[in-house]
């Protein structure tokens, strides 16, 4: 009997391109068909023939606090109830900006968006109106969005599917783009040395989440920040998915580094379409309506997505918080790879905040070449056991899961069960 899942996407194949509306969620990685998910309910999601999972991709990293918090979907039912939106200013779009300025000192001034990709796609222009200068820096396997200029030796989807540059992307101006390795500061020096008046930014993910998880070297980030000052360029910490997720203060509060411009997304939005960039009121104050750099939106500030997210930021101020977010993802990878050294399995794992990274591997990757020398096949066959057992992680070896509030010690504990059941029937 052919499932609701497969009949889905048979259907949909018909009128969208691939079946999906986001290529990594097609499956290509992994093979098989994807889930077409009905609901979610805290740590868990239910597929279209009723199958519960346990979810380890939570929206891809907003569903930090868990699927349908109660408070969360208040927020949002109140909001509804006065209007879905108004191309106008309110006042909960102020409450939402003075929060995110509290919440990361970078922040002086912040303008609201409504995806990740449009927040990073301003940064970069903004960083260009400011400085008076084209290129820009960015590392190899590390995805910001699909805007043009960024869509060079990306990761993410594009990794997923084996291309890391997209076809439609002129050549004049990828060309304006200067690729270099994650986690390599002396690369980043060799660079500046070279060409450090033409660069406008150098945009980073401080720790990568597109590639798999990748944690920065201490010398790394050191050479972001004195380098960008030392050449007048724009350092722009692209934390839309770090951003709340590692600790309140992001990436940029857990490590100690100041951007002058942060993207935001994600979290942020508490699951629905929200995002932000911001950062030093110099550079901000040179956009539209103040300044020559434009930018528009009528979606941003949306008065039901912002509802959401400040309900969301509300309940991650809670204290112990992140003490127990850690904890968790913690007791994933560390149950995890012990499993796997039990069962001379050639894994290993890590996490950071509320993220983690699983790569079949006999070390933590540091790099692009790092995670491209894991063993994809592996853990594809692992994905599809786990999917077996009612584990749902995400279709690709080459990003982050995430794991959040609402679940329980228990639920790792069982998600490490079932990862050992597959290990000891390995072969």
């Amino acid at each position: 009997m052919t499932s609701h899942n497969q009949q889905l996407f048979e259907l949909s194949q018909k009128v969208i391109p691939g079946g999906v509306n986001s290529p990594v969620r097609a499956f290509r990685s992994v093979g098989g068909t994807p889930l077409f998910f009905q609901r979610g309910l805290g740590a868990y999601v239910w597929d279209a023939d009723g199958k519960r999972y346990t979810d380890y991709v939570g929206s891809w990293g907003p569903m930090i606090v868990g699927h349908c918090h109660p408070e969360v979907v208040k927020a949002v039912q109140d909001a509804a109830s006065m209007g879905l939106g108004f191309g106008a200013p309110t006042a909960a779009e102020l409450g939402m900006a003075e929060l995110l300025c509290k919440l990361l000192p970078s922040l002086e001034m912040v303008r609201l968006v409504s995806s990740g990709t449009e927040a990073t796609m301003t940064a970069i222009r903004l960083a260009r109106g400011y400085t008076g200068r084209s290129r820009i820096v960015k590392f190899e396997g590390c995805y910001h969005g699909h805007s043009d200029g960024l869509l060079v030796k990306a990761g993410s989807g594009a990794l997923t599917f084996g291309q890391p540059s997209s076809s439609g992307v002129p050549a004049e101006i990828a060309a304006l783009t200067t690729v270099l390795d994650y986690n390599d500061a002396a690369g980043l020096e060799k660079a500046f040395a070279e060409m450090g008046k033409e660069i406008a930014a150098v945009i980073v993910e401080p720790v990568a989440g597109n590639m798999n998880l990748i944690v920065p070297k201490p010398e790394f980030l050191q050479a972001l920040r004195s380098l960008c000052s030392k050449y007048g360029a724009v350092l722009i910490l692209d934390e839309v998915m770090t951003g709340f997720r590692v600790s309140l203060q992001g990436a940029q509060g857990y490590y100690g580094i100041k951007p002058d411009l942060v993207t935001l997304g994600k979290v942020m939005g508490g699951g629905l379409p929200a995002a932000a960039f911001g950062g030093r009121r110099d550079i901000m104050q040179c956009l539209a309506p103040l300044g020559a750099v434009y930018q528009a939106g009528n979606l941003s500030g949306n008065p039901v997505a912002v509802a959401a997210g400040m309900a969301t930021l509300k309940l991650i101020q809670e204290k112990g918080f992140y003490e127990n977010l850690s904890g968790l993802a913690r007791q994933l990878t560390e149950g995890l790879s012990a499993s796997a050294k039990r069962h001379h399995i050639q894994f290993c794992a890590q996490s950071i905040g509320g993220m983690f990274g699983l790569y079949f591997s006999k070390e933590l990757p540091t790099s692009y070449a790092g995670v491209m020398s894991c063993d994809k096949e592996a853990f594809n066959r692992f994905f599809h056991a786990m999917l077996d057992a009612g584990i749902y992680l995400a279709p690709s070896a080459f990003e982050a899961g995430f794991v959040s509030a609402a679940h329980t010690g228990a639920d790792i504990a069982a998600t490490v069960a079932a990862a050992d059941k597959i290990f000891a029937a390995w072969k």
